[in-house]
């Protein structure tokens, strides 16, 4: 519990804090929020979400308090982000500078997925493949090859600057500081995914970087990680039939700190999703064929899983059998919509048809033999002692084979399974790749439910925060996104900028509504050209590429000179020339969609106009919200005012956010979306804006 002694620590950490910066300034939305971090992390089973806006200086919040709470419970502190860049801004500065300013001595480690680690063995079988061409020349009948087509020379250079660097210790694993950037289909030669991992029984084990990271994250007291690892984490299941501890700290253990956490509900629901393409699979299986043929040879066992080879071989076929027998009915039953780009089957309510549930639950069945034999044959082939080149490539080959059963499986037990009575159900359906294979999909509708399971129930304490959670101050939407604890504490905390002063929100006369597309794009375009300043700094967003490229199309060539759109380069580059144009005294206009409207960081006269051309209002053929949308409506609810609203609310207070960096910015928002004045909804959404000054013109 928060005691006296603790009390008066996080006081005088404080102090230390406010004394060693310079020019720190005293905001009592920070201290309030050291207060209600400190009060969340020391309950057992604490829960806090806490909207702190920007400026608040949250990050040392939630150090202050959780460090020393930590510290003194004896617990691990996790700090989850949505973004690289505010992970190593945390690690590579706001923690250490806390920890010099009030001379704490604690352990801190990054702790990334597997993907992001080099992989030794795999460097080694791709630099060994150099000489035959990129044929791995292991004598056996299989689709062994590293190689889709002769590597190229930049290809060769980038391998041999990589293994010549990690050879010499001149760089440790960790892809995000290679010294040669690889493309992306070396990259995922040259690293591994968890399936493709034999762990302890590689012979590269010692000198793994993932494995390596694994070590400094178990010694760790401080850990930062990304939401999606911790959220992979809570999802394996653990000691004691809990969850999480697998590949980061013992959630009991963790105090957890989610930054950022407005992206918590999206990821959650991403991270149960599953798909399969139907034509893809089928294909696989013959490949899995040779596969399996080779690691029989090579084990040189009559025997494996309690299957003969031409036992293995009778069920492969069944699965392949089974897989077309489900395309083919699919496709005798579904006439897609030719005129539609990305034709959609979706199942009203998550219901599909009882002829295809028929054919998921044979799948089901046989794909889950399947995975328990296939386990089998790759365990004979790692625990093998002696087995060369083949036994690693075979290895791995058969670890990626297991995952992509293993979606499969997950698919077809959603696909077969019946929703639970009082539960929103899972979404199911199938769409038509543009190469017209069909593929398959199931995805929870809410994150609520699984959150509640493996993090609110199962963490020793958490705190969610974030600029924009709330509608308003009301938490209601965020909370049953995520699943929050009755008792959990919400708060709302002021920002500390001055807003009236220093900002304005605008909303021109335009006659035309986002409903009228061409229309609105023609008044979107010739605002911006009439009223827009183009020799400043300025911030355009959109809710479509397609409307992005349709006003950048009509724009005058002199304006055009002077916009650096999202996807004409990296955001990092593009990002990088706008600072360069603006502080050489020329004018440069972003445009960007969603990810421009959240995260980007453009003080002082890097962004003095932010225009929103729409409100951001979330697709409509989304087959995961129009399901739970479906689900709300046959309760009687409205999920337009319920989802739809707030959510879009929330989107529109983090367009706003990109604005006020500072104390010491001003500038202003222009809304050009009429439907905040005509539509009822409209009043709700402006009172849930921050107190900007406003000029609506009639």
């Amino acid at each position: 519990m928060l005691t006296d002694a603790l009390k008066d620590n996080i006081r005088d950490a404080y102090a230390r804090v406010k004394d060693g910066l310079p020019g720190f300034r005293a905001r009592p939305a920070q201290t309030r929020m050291i207060a209600e971090v400190a009060r969340a992390l020391a309950q057992g089973s604490g829960a806090a979400v806490i909207e702190a806006p920007t400026g608040t200086g949250k990050s040392m919040a939630y150090l202050i308090a959780g460090v020393e709470v930590a510290r003194a419970l004896k617990k691990k502190l996790l700090i989850a982000t949505a973004t690289v860049a505010l992970q190593e801004q945390l690690v590579e500065r706001d923690i250490p500078l806390y920890l010099k300013l009030n001379g704490r001595e604690m352990k801190v480690a990054l702790a990334k997925g597997r993907g992001r680690y080099l992989c030794p063995r795999n460097l080694r079988m791709a630099v060994g493949s150099l000489g035959d061409g990129g044929q791995m020349g292991l004598g056996l009948d299989t689709d062994l090859a590293l190689w889709n087509k002769p590597p190229a020379e930049r290809d060769k250079h980038v391998l041999r600057k990589l293994s010549e660097a990690f050879d010499h210790s001149q760089w440790h694993g960790d892809m995000d500081a290679a010294p040669e950037t690889p493309g992306d289909m070396l990259r995922a030669m040259v690293t591994t995914s968890a399936g493709g991992c034999t762990g302890r029984r590689c012979g590269y084990f010692m000198a793994c970087p993932f494995f390596a990271a694994r070590r400094a994250v178990a010694d760790a007291d401080i850990v930062v990680a990304n939401q999606d690892l911790v959220l992979s984490d809570l999802t394996m299941p653990g000691d004691d039939d809990n969850w999480g501890g697998v590949i980061l700290p013992k959630p009991d253990d963790t105090l957890y700190v989610f930054d950022e956490a407005h992206h918590m509900p999206g990821k959650t629901i991403d991270r149960g999703a599953s798909d399969v393409m139907l034509g893809t699979a089928a294909r696989n299986i013959g490949r899995l064929g040779r596969q399996v043929h080779a690691a029989y040879s090579l084990t040189d066992k009559e025997v494996i899983g309690k299957l003969t080879l031409d036992g293995g071989d009778e069920k492969l076929q069944t699965l392949s059998d089974a897989l077309e027998a489900l395309e083919k009915e699919i496709r005798q039953s579904w006439l897609p919509d030719p005129t539609q780009t990305e034709p959609m089957y979706r199942g009203s309510l998550g219901q599909l048809p009882d002829n295809w549930v028929s054919h998921a639950t044979f799948l089901y069945t046989l794909t889950s033999d399947v995975q328990r034999w296939l386990t089998a044959v790759r365990r004979a082939v790692t625990e093998m002692s002696e087995g060369g080149p083949t036994q690693e490539a075979l290895s791995r080959e058969l670890g990626i084979a297991l995952e992509r059963i293993d979606r499969q499986v997950r698919t077809w037990r959603a696909w077969s399974s019946d929703d639970p009575e009082h539960a929103p159900p899972l979404a199911r359906w199938v769409t038509l790749s543009h190469d017209q294979q069909l593929v398959c999909h199931a995805s929870a509708v809410s994150a609520g439910a699984l959150l509640r399971n493996i993090l609110w129930d199962n963490a020793s304490a958490a705190v969610m925060t974030s600029a924009t959670l709330s509608v308003g101050g009301n938490f209601r939407g965020f909370a049953d996104a995520v699943g929050l604890p009755d008792e959990a504490i919400t708060v709302t905390l002021p920002s500390p900028f001055d807003l009236g002063a220093q900002a304005r929100l605008e909303i021109p006369a335009l006659s035309a509504l986002p409903d009228a597309r061409e229309q609105h794009a023609q008044e979107v375009t010739d605002w911006l050209a009439d009223h827009l300043d183009w020799d400043a700094g300025n911030l355009v967003l959109f809710t479509s590429r397609a409307k992005l490229e349709r006003v950048l199309q009509r724009l005058p060539i002199d304006k055009v000179r002077k916009v650096r759109a999202q996807g004409s380069l990296g955001k990092t580059q593009l990002i990088a020339e706008h600072v360069a144009a603006i502080e050489a005294g020329k004018g440069s206009t972003l445009f960007g969609l969603a990810s421009f409207g959240e995260g980007l960081d453009l003080p002082g006269k890097l962004c003095e106009t932010v225009v929103i051309t729409q409100l951001p209002f979330a697709v409509p053929t989304d087959p995961v919200g129009a399901t739970y949308a479906e689900w709300l409506e046959s309760r009687g609810r409205n999920p337009f005012m319920e989802v739809a609203v707030p959510e879009a609310t929330r989107l529109l207070i983090q367009y706003c956010g990109r604005l006020i960096r500072s104390e010491t910015d001003h500038g202003r928002i222009v809304l050009l979306d009429r439907r905040v004045i005509t539509r009822q909804y409209g009043s709700q959404m402006l009172k849930a804006l921050p107190p900007f000054q406003r000029v609506i013109e009639r």
